[in-house]
């Protein structure tokens, strides 16, 4: 199977109404209270399209560091600019396109997250056209900078990418669909920190141990279980198809580094965990992400079959044991 977060790349989504069966997970909802992640970073991708037809990717990180919250912007191929100011409007280089940024995050609310929630605005100009409105305060902007007269873009997220620090215990709200509301997504961990002493137990004959046993993977929508993975130490990597308002969707792990994290292996010392969801076409055939061994990475035509397969409206969750 191929890295899926490689396909991610650097952009990086919103989970919704669930046609799974599942009894509801109070003892993960009882973890989250306890012991919950921060989320550190977010990366949005946003599709707009220009009043000429012509679509355009907008990508919108934010981050919080002992530094602060900070922001950047970029558009198309382009990398992204940070906006380091609270406010200010600036100009970006993005191949032959025209862009200007305005931004006011000075009086911006935060909740545990790095995302402002509430008074500011984020603007991307795209060719003299708004690609990209955020924010409860971009409407009183609008007005001001010329009038309301300016044409704004439809868009859209296709994708989101989000980077969290803490426990084993992760929630977040998504949704899969533009139309469709929000929903809350739960990931739970469970034993990973008993994986070192199962393998010890291993390799003085004492079996799998308690602990390998005893862990377990969890996924809730809405306190609904819909997937649910034990026995973590072989289990450590896997997908799964849930449907979520009747269509199926990729649910995609790798706790490899999570659970083996600190061993004298090429595993990452910081414990980190992948999580993808990914929406799929009923006519899509196969998992979105299976490999392609018997072809030629740099064939065109399978280059073309990559994107539209990464293209898709993804959620990934990146998690770490620490910073």
């Amino acid at each position: 199977m191929k890295d899926f977060a490689s396909c991610f790349s650097d952009h990086a989504v919103r989970v919704s109404d669930v046609a799974c069966s599942g009894a509801s997970s109070t003892g993960a909802s009882a973890a989250l209270v306890e012991a919950r992640s921060v989320r550190s970073a977010v990366t949005a991708l946003y599709r707009a399209r220009l009043s000429t037809r012509k679509e355009v990717l907008v990508a919108v990180a934010w981050c919080r560091g002992h530094d602060g919250a900070a922001l950047s912007v970029g558009v198309g191929a382009a990398p992204r600019h940070a906006l380091r100011k609270k406010k200010g409007g600036r100009t970006l280089a993005a191949g032959e396109r025209h862009v200007d940024v305005f931004w006011d995050l000075s009086a911006a609310k935060y909740g545990a997250g790095p995302e402002p929630t509430g008074d500011f605005y984020l603007a991307v100009l795209v060719d003299q056209e708004f690609a990209l409105l955020l924010g409860d305060s971009c409407g009183d902007f609008v007005k001001t900078f010329d009038g309301g007269t300016r044409p704004a873009a439809e868009f859209a997220m296709v994708s989101r990418r989000e980077k969290v620090v803490g426990p084993a215990a992760y929630s977040t709200r998504a949704r899969f669909r533009g139309d469709g509301r929000e929903h809350e997504i739960t990931i739970t961990c469970r034993g990973a920190g008993e994986a070192a002493s199962s393998d010890a137990d291993a390799d003085a004959g004492a079996g799998a141990g308690a602990g390998a046993k005893e862990s377990e993977l969890a996924v809730c929508v809405d306190k609904k279980r819909v997937v649910c993975v034990k026995r973590l130490r072989w289990n450590f990597r896997g997908n799964q198809t849930i449907f979520v308002e009747g269509s199926p969707v990729d649910m995609m792990w790798d706790v490899h580094d999570w659970w083996f994290g600190g061993e004298k292996s090429s595993a990452d010392p910081s414990g980190q965990a992948v999580f993808m969801f990914r929406t799929r076409s009923a006519l899509d055939s196969r998992l979105w992400l299976e490999d392609d061994d018997d072809h030629d990475d740099h064939d065109e035509a399978l280059s073309k079959d990559k994107e539209q397969r990464c293209s898709g409206f993804s959620l990934l969750i990146q998690a770490f044991k620490s910073p």
